[in-house]
C-alpha cells in the first residue's frame, strides 16, 4: 500500500490544481481607482476577442470536441473567441482521450450528419477515422490559405503526420512525446546520473527504492491497456521489430517482441510493483509535484505545472532529459507525436469557415503565445519551456510514429487487451502476444486487412 502521508500529499496536489485551476478561470483583480480597473479591463477583453473571420450572413453554431491539456486549453480559449463573432457560436465539448475517439466513433459509424465540426486528434485517430472516410480531405483549404496563414510555416514532418495516401486530414497543432523528468537533489544526493539506457533507469530504481518519502521511485504509464500498447511499441522498435509486416500480417509476436515485453516487465519488477501500475500519467505528474516520485517517463504536455511553485513544490530541482534508449546504440524510448485539428467528412457546415476558424487559433501570433505551455508546430517559433531540449532530442532520435496503415489499429486494440496481464504475472510475454496474435489474425481477416 501506499505510504499514508504521501497518499494525502497526493491528494492534496491534486485539489490544489484544481483550485489553482478555478483561480485562473476566475477574473484577476487589478489595483487603482474602478475607472482605471474598467479601461484595463475592456482593453483587454478587445485584444482578447479578436477573430478575423467575417460574420456569416446566418447564425452559425459550430461544435468542438477533444481532451483537456494546457496547449489544448489555450488553442480551445482561442477558438472560442470566434464565438465572439456575430452569427458564430462555438461550443467546445472537453473531455477525456478515450472517452473523445469513443464519441466521435459511436457518431460517425450511424451514418448521416456529424455532430461536431472541429475534432482534436492525435496521429493514431487520423489513420483510424481518415482511413474509413470520416475525415474532411483539407488538401483544397489547405492550398487556398497557404500564404494567407503562411501553412509551409508548419514543420513538413508534423503534415505528414496528418496524411495518408496524400490527404490532408489534420491540421498540426502540437508537437508531443515522452521524455523523462527527474529530482535532481535526489540524483545528487544519491551519486546518480541522468539514466541513458533502461538498465540505468532499473539501477537508479535500485538506489532509491529504500527512501522513506518515495511511494515509488519511477513509472512509465502502464495503467491501462492503451498505455501498455504505447510502452510496447517504444520497446518493440526499439529491439528492431515493429507491429505489423507489408501484407498487414502480424509481425509482433516475434523475439523482438518478446524482448521488449520482457524488459517492460523488468521495469515493472525493479521500479513500479503495483503501486506503480496503478498510476496513469496524471498521477504520476502530481507525484513528481508532490514529491512521493523521483523520476518519470511523461508526456512533454504534462510537465506545465512542474514549473508553476503554485502547483510544484520542486520547481527548482525537477530536470528534464531525453528518454533513455532500450539497448546501446538503439533508439530512445519514445515516440513522435502530433496534435491536430480535424474536420469531419459530414459536418452540416461549412468547411471553409471552419478551417479560418481553425487557422485563427493556429495563425504564428496564437502559437507565439501556445509555445509558453507545449511544444508548437511552427518552425519559425524557437521559444519553449525548459523540457524542450529533451523533446526535440526524444523525437529526432526516437522511434518515430505510428504506421499508417489502417490495420494498425486493430493491432493496437488486441495488444491493449493482453500485455497488461504481463505486468500482472497472469501470463508470460510469449503467452500475451500469441493471444494478441490471434485476436489480431481473426479481426483483421474479417475486416479483409489479411487473407
Amino acid at each position: 500500500m501506499l505510504k499514508n502521508a504521501k497518499t494525502l500529499m497526493l491528494v492534496l496536489g491534486l485539489l490544489a490544481l484544481l483550485v489553482v485551476a478555478c483561480e485562473q478561470a476566475a477574473p484577476a483583480a487589478e489595483s487603482g481607482s474602478g475607472e482605471t480597473m474598467e479601461a484595463a479591463t475592456e482593453e483587454e477583453m478587445m485584444a482578447e476577442s479578436v477573430c478575423n473571420v467575417e460574420a456569416p450572413a446566418e447564425p452559425v453554431e459550430l461544435n468542438l470536441i477533444g481532451w483537456p491539456f494546457d496547449i489544448m486549453d489555450f488553442y480551445t480559449a482561442e477558438i472560442e473567441k470566434c464565438g465572439e463573432v456575430e452569427n458564430i457560436t462555438i461550443n467546445a465539448q472537453m473531455q477525456d482521450f478515450t472517452a473523445t475517439k469513443d464519441a466521435f466513433r459511436l457518431a460517425m459509424s450511424g451514418g448521416g450528419e456529424s455532430p461536431y465540426d472541429m475534432m482534436h486528434m492525435a496521429n493514431t485517430g487520423i489513420t483510424e477515422f481518415g482511413s474509413v472516410g470520416w475525415l474532411l480531405p483539407l488538401n483544397d483549404l489547405v492550398d487556398k490559405y497557404r500564404d494567407e496563414y503562411d501553412l509551409d510555416d508548419i514543420s513538413a514532418t508534423a503534415w505528414a503526420g496528418g496524411t495518408i495516401d496524400g490527404q490532408i486530414y489534420g491540421i498540426p497543432a502540437v508537437g508531443n512525446t515522452l521524455h523523462l523528468a527527474y529530482r535532481s537533489d535526489l540524483f545528487e544526493e544519491a551519486g546518480l546520473e541522468v539514466p541513458e539506457t533502461y538498465d540505468d533507469v532499473i539501477a537508479i530504481c535500485e538506489a532509491l527504492t529504500d527512501n522513506p518519502d518515495l511511494d515509488v521511485v519511477f513509472t512509465q504509464d502502464m495503467s491501462a491497456g492503451w498505455a501498455w500498447e504505447l510502452e510496447f511499441l517504444h520497446f518493440i522498435r526499439a529491439h528492431g521489430g515493429d507491429y505489423l509486416n507489408e501484407d498487414s500480417t502480424p509481425a509482433f509476436n516475434s523475439d523482438a517482441g518478446v524482448a521488449a515485453l520482457t524488459q517492460m516487465k523488468s521495469v515493472v519488477d525493479a521500479c513500479m510493483g503495483p503501486e506503480g501500475l496503478a498510476l496513469g500519467y496524471e498521477a504520476a505528474e502530481i507525484a513528481m509535484n508532490t514529491g512521493a516520485q523521483a523520476m518519470v517517463h511523461i508526456w512533454a504536455s504534462n510537465t506545465v505545472s512542474m514549473f508553476d511553485s503554485e502547483q510544484s513544490d520542486y520547481v527548482d530541482v525537477i530536470k528534464f532529459a531525453p528518454a533513455p534508449v532500450a539497448v546501446e546504440g538503439g533508439p530512445r524510448v519514445g515516440s513522435a507525436w502530433n496534435d491536430f485539428y480535424t474536420i469531419p467528412a459530414t459536418t452540416a457546415n461549412d468547411p471553409d469557415l471552419i478551417f479560418r476558424i481553425l487557422m485563427e487559433a493556429l495563425d504564428h501570433e496564437s502559437m507565439e503565445g501556445a509555445a509558453d505551455v507545449g511544444i508548437v508546430t511552427r518552425t519559425s517559433i524557437t521559444k519553449g519551456l525548459p523540457n524542450l531540449p529533451a523533446a526535440s532530442e526524444t523525437m529526432a532520435n526516437g522511434i518515430g510514429m505510428y504506421s499508417t496503415n489502417p490495420a494498425t489499429s486493430l493491432a493496437q486494440a488486441a495488444l491493449g487487451n493482453h500485455l497488461p496481464f504481463v505486468g500482472t504475472g497472469e501470463m508470460t510475454p510469449e503467452e500475451a502476444l500469441a493471444a494478441a496474435e490471434e485476436e489480431y489474425i481473426a479481426e483483421a481477416t474479417a475486416q479483409g486487412y489479411i487473407e
